[in-house]
């Protein structure tokens, strides 16, 4: 029997303020509280994330959003094992406000900070409400990422493969700005794609015939920008949406099954985690799902509220990493993001420095 942690976690890294609190005990996560306060009035009129108008927004929301998650919690500071706080990547004014507010209460309550790196808090999220255990395979597919990566453990990372250009989420974004369909992009395109012809236009599917897992999605996007200029109609836009979705889960589906070919899960059952923001929508978890069950696999996908950014993750993954012995150095531990973002920085890093191979992410 393990000692129960409880951890207050805070996420800033783009369009979502948000703070929970989290109990973990032998391996198990309870959520005492989960507040998000998003941004989207503020970034609607310009479809897309302004960072600036971000940062400012966070730092009028932060210390709000904690006392929320505090008081739903029914805990007072002193109750805390630890905080947690994302430390990228992400947009450096948010991710700052969040190091700041998440430093600053545990100096003041005398707790250990951990510093979670964004993406793995989406890569530990499944772990908030399934039973996942060590080892499976993640896609995580959201705004900025996509990427194939093998989760042997806890900070026991190996990239296969990722997206040389645009993201999936990305790419959703755009689109839904080219047909003006308004922000967010992806929940937008996809109501839009329920009502269109799949077949409707015949869209690349970029690196289907290359071997390996890496993807693309630029030369995609391009397609769709000159598509839409004939567009009037709202059952014209409807059809390029679902031909433009219909090739997006081609991609991922198809290097799914190639991931999941390959990938020896050493243990009785084969594990499929999809996460990131783009996880939510349904036609794509849909198809990988169908590609998971092809393979032998069971697909595991957070609920949708811990699909795009939350702080139960990040409260998640900082519990994990305290109570495995990891950053728990107080104020002096430092904030460098953990993941393998470039090949220089693997080889500089012992925790992903070695069998990794892919373009960057």
């Amino acid at each position: 029997m393990s000692k129960p942690l409880t951890l207050l976690g805070i996420e800033t890294s783009c369009d979502e303020t948000a703070a929970a609190v989290l109990r973990f005990e032998d391996g198990k996560a309870t959520l005492l509280s989960d507040v998000i306060r998003t941004q989207l009035a503020e970034h609607a009129p310009y479809l897309g994330v302004v960072p600036e108008i971000a940062a400012r927004a966070h730092a009028e929301l932060a210390d709000l959003t904690v006392a929320a998650a505090m008081n739903a919690s029914g805990l007072k500071y002193a109750d805390l094992d630890g905080v947690a706080a994302t430390a990228g990547p992400g947009l450096i004014g948010g991710v700052l406000v969040g190091l700041m507010t998440g430093k600053a209460i545990a100096q003041a309550a005398g707790k250990p900070f951990i510093p979670v790196n964004h993406l793995e808090g989406h890569a530990l999220s499944p772990r908030l409400s399934e039973d996942c255990p060590f080892p499976y395979l993640l896609l995580l597919v959201s705004g900025g990422h996509c990427q194939f990566l093998e989760v042997r453990g806890l900070g026991d990372y190996r990239r296969l493969g990722s997206t040389i250009d645009d993201a999936a989420g990305e790419a959703f974004d755009k689109v839904a700005k080219l047909l003006g369909l308004g922000f967010p992009g992806g929940p937008a395109v996809e109501k839009m794609a329920a009502s269109g012809n799949p077949k409707a236009h015949d869209f690349p599917r970029p690196l289907l015939g290359r071997p390996g897992l890496e993807m693309s999605f630029a030369g995609l996007k391009t397609a769709i920008a000159r598509a839409s200029e004939g567009a009037r109609t709202d059952q014209e836009k409807a059809d390029i949406c679902a031909s433009f979705q219909a090739a997006i889960c081609d991609v991922l589906a198809e290097k799914t099954r190639r991931a999941l070919a390959g990938f020896d899960a050493d243990a009785d059952e084969k594990r499929f985690v999809v996460a990131g923001g783009v996880a939510s929508n349904k036609a794509i978890r849909a198809a990988l799902e169908a590609a998971a069950s092809a393979n032998g696999a069971r697909l595991i996908a957070p609920p949708l509220r811990h699909c795009t950014d939350n702080a139960a993750m990040i409260a998640l993954a900082g519990a994990e990493r305290l109570a495995a012995g990891k950053d728990a150095e107080g104020l002096a531990s430092g904030a460098r993001p953990r993941w393998p973002l470039d090949e220089a920085s693997a080889k500089a890093d012992p925790v992903f420095g070695a069998g990794r191979r892919g373009a960057k992410a």
